[in-house]
């Protein structure tokens, strides 16, 4: 008997052993090793951080934000009728993981707080047809960013099949200075491709056909493609060469490396009145601060040059001309910066969009100016609720913005200079709000400016945005950034340079400037506004976004050697503080 008895036990380990030799770890980059690979983060919430981390280099953070409580998912295949077992570790408060569509009962466990890692487990059996599974972890509402890594999902694996057959067909369709589009043939069986440049995977998509965006001007780029289904990804597909264009915006003569700045031309304050002729020449665009609307809505620009009674060493209209014209000898580039704090301009019908035109076109004409900077602030720009899609706007402020810039690049031709200076509200802010939202209550500013850059990214010249007087801003690690530091001005620079998705929407993403369209806004002085930094901290950007040094807390999405600049609020405040910014600019740069 006891023989019997331990051959039965015998037995019963052996095939103890043979049922958990045929499990595996079904749950795909668990370790969140290579990013958010085979994971969908909720409202874009999720991202992936090098400390604290359970095990590995990597693991998951996510951060809850609005009506949104942080998901991250995959979707596993698995075999009906089977036991499953599913582990992860986490940390923060409110932290949840769980299974659904298990075709039994669905399943989740949850911790109230874990300060350090904590396990979770739970364990689930699916159903007499259940082949797909949907593993998850979520924070909870307003609870900060919670933490993960680690997730296992241990139980036989589902009948996967083979990967697809590597796609064939590649091809380069219509290329931008910015863009190039690929196409190529579908593959049976497959449920995605993946798209690679120069060896880096970029971008994912549904369908045969993609657009590939974020590209420098004039540059060659080789890319690939691969088919992607449940058992995995196909080898890459044979690499296609294309060279984006050089761009309408790259031919206005500006320097590698520019610096920017605003004249106070039409008033004077506690700063003083500088006359054009006695800017330095290391100021490479000046902005003559400002042309005025005769009313919001008229569309009537006029600039008014500082009065005597208001700048007491204000030069003549003659010799305003002179400088200007030496400026431009000397290579400067002249604009007439349009709106302000006071000069709120609403085209609200097609009329005061014509009017703009013609108005603005007066004002190039008659001071012989080099092009035009567009400073909308306050309600110049908000949209309908109605509007909800940057690439397709059809709110009139917007639209008639949009022909009334698009009729000045194509009067005055490629050599054109078109500037913009946003404030963060109206540009960073989109990445988690755009207009009044999908339920409404948002303010309608939010991210208006999107619209208005993408439809004249081909044309715009620069775009600096104002990385001062803002409030805290979500950049693309999920986290808040505060003026004040480098961090700031890095985080929002950042978001220019890699793209981002408006709203939480990743199917609806405001695709990468060019490195030559960004310059960097800072006020020159603590008098001239909010966020002001120090010269090291402006060195700290500068090396981050070119050198990708000294980069601190933020990890950039790349390395930009040809980043424009710098712009400042104001030239006259520089020269209040004895040219500090100017010196940084021209220490750094040469």
């Amino acid at each position: 008997m006891l023989t019997v008895a331990a051959l039965a036990v015998s037995g019963f380990t052996a095939l103890s052993s043979a049922a958990r030799a045929a499990d595996a770890d079904l749950a795909k980059n668990g370790g969140f090793e290579a990013g958010l690979d085979s994971w969908s983060c909720s409202a874009n919430s999720g991202t992936t951080v090098k400390s604290p981390v359970h095990g590995g280099s990597s693991a998951l953070q996510a951060t809850p934000a609005g009506n949104d409580y942080a998901q991250c998912a995959q979707t596993v295949t698995v075999q009906p009728n089977s036991q499953y077992s599913l582990a992860g570790y986490v940390r923060g408060s409110y932290v949840y993981l769980g299974a659904s569509g298990t075709g039994t009962t669905d399943v989740s466990t949850w911790t109230q707080s874990a300060p350090d890692w904590q396990q979770l487990t739970t364990s689930f059996r699916t159903g007499p047809s259940t082949t797909k599974v949907t593993i998850y972890t979520h924070g909870w509402y307003a609870t900060g960013a919670y933490y993960a890594d680690d997730i296992s999902l241990i139980g036989p694996a589902g009948n996967v099949g083979q990967p697809p057959a590597t796609p064939t067909g590649l091809a380069a369709g219509t290329v931008t200075s910015s863009s190039v589009a690929l196409s190529w043939s579908a593959v049976t069986g497959a449920t995605s491709y993946a798209i690679y440049r120069d060896g880096v995977k970029v971008q994912t998509a549904s369908g045969t056909s993609a657009t590939v965006s974020g590209l420098s001007a004039a540059t060659a780029y080789s890319f690939q493609v691969t088919a992607v289904n449940d058992a995995g990804e196909s080898a890459k597909s044979t690499a296609v060469t294309a060279t984006t264009s050089t761009g309408s915006g790259t031919g206005t003569g500006l320097p590698t490396h520019a610096l920017v700045g605003y004249l106070h031309a039409s008033f004077a304050n506690g700063s003083g009145y500088t006359r054009l002729a006695d800017v330095p020449d290391s100021w490479d665009v000046i902005d003559l601060a400002f042309g005025e609307p005769t009313s919001a809505t008229s569309g009537d620009i006029r600039f008014n040059r500082c009065p005597v009674s208001e700048c007491a060493n204000v030069e003549s209209d003659a010799d305003f001309k002179a400088a200007i014209k030496a400026k431009q000898a000397a290579g400067k580039k002249v604009l007439i910066s349009i709106g302000g704090a006071n000069g709120q301009v609403q085209l609200t019908t097609t009329a005061a969009r014509d009017t703009f035109v013609s108005s603005v076109s007066n004002i190039i004409d008659t001071y012989g100016l080099d092009g035009l900077d567009i400073d909308f602030e306050g309600h110049s720009l908000s949209l309908d609720a109605s509007d909800t899609n940057f690439k397709s706007p059809t709110t009139p402020v917007v639209v008639n913005l949009i022909a009334a810039l698009k009729t000045l690049k194509a009067k005055y031709g490629s050599k054109f200079v078109l500037s913009m200076a946003p404030e963060t509200f109206f540009v960073q802010m989109g990445y988690q709000f755009y207009g009044t939202g999908k339920f409404g209550g948002q303010d309608p500013r939010c991210g208006a400016y999107l619209p208005v850059i993408y439809a004249l990214r081909d044309d715009l010249t620069l775009l600096h945005v104002q990385d001062y007087n803002s409030g805290p801003i979500m950049g693309l690690d999920n986290q808040y950034h505060t003026m004040g530091g480098a961090d700031f001005h890095i985080a929002m620079t950042d978001m220019l340079l890699t793209g981002f998705s408006v709203a939480g929407d990743t199917n609806n993403v405001f695709p990468a400037l060019r490195p030559d369209q960004i310059a960097i806004g800072m006020p020159a002085s603590v008098n001239a506004g909010n966020g002001y930094v120090a010269p090291a901290e402006v060195t700290k950007t500068l090396d981050c976004l070119t050198k990708k040094v000294s980069c601190g807390s933020y990890t950039t999405h790349g390395t930009w050697p040809t980043l424009r600049g710098l712009m400042t609020w104001s030239i006259n405040w520089d020269r209040y503080s004895n040219w500090e910014f100017q010196k940084t600019f021209d220490g750094y740069f040469g």
